[in-house]
């Protein structure tokens, strides 16, 4: 018989491995990283090196100071520190910081722009299937807003 295990201590460890943390899940691309492809997460996901791809968490996406995507956002809120280059579509809120950039059109119920901070594309503010993926702008032209410094 041995002391370290147990046939109800392997169930638990079983069950363990086939339920998703969904809790505190959070998930670091590292200042020296950079990756290719998408990424999907139930819980959180801080960029502080370079996506190349979609990036789908969802509870939270901060792009850190620093930090770079190259392609859409989905999240329930999204916090830019640094820069996202593609789509953001939000179904809490939405917050550019005052060094962030946001090269692309932003779909939101609630969003936040900081002195200095700058959304280079359409605003869509809805309450209707935001993480869908649905284009955010609603006219033909490119619209620039830049808080006022």
């Amino acid at each position: 018989m041995a002391i370290f295990s147990s046939k109800e201590g392997d169930e638990v460890a079983e069950k363990q491995k086939r339920t998703p943390a969904r809790d505190g899940a959070l998930s670091i691309i590292a200042a020296d990283l950079t990756v290719v492809g998408e990424l999907n997460t139930d819980g959180v996901v801080k960029v502080d090196g370079i996506v190349e791809g979609n990036v789908k968490a969802d509870r939270q996406v901060l792009v850190s100071k620093g930090g770079n995507v190259r392609g859409d956002v989905h999240s329930k809120e999204v916090i830019v520190g640094g820069k996202i280059e593609g789509c953001v579509f939000a179904d809490g809120r939405v917050e550019v910081q005052s060094a962030a950039t946001v090269n692309g059109d932003i779909s939101t119920k609630r969003i936040l722009v900081h002195e200095g901070g700058e959304v280079n594309g359409n605003l869509k503010m809805s309450a209707i299937g935001l993480t869908e993926g649905k284009t955010a702008g609603s006219t033909d032209g490119q619209n620039t807003t830049k808080a006022a410094s």
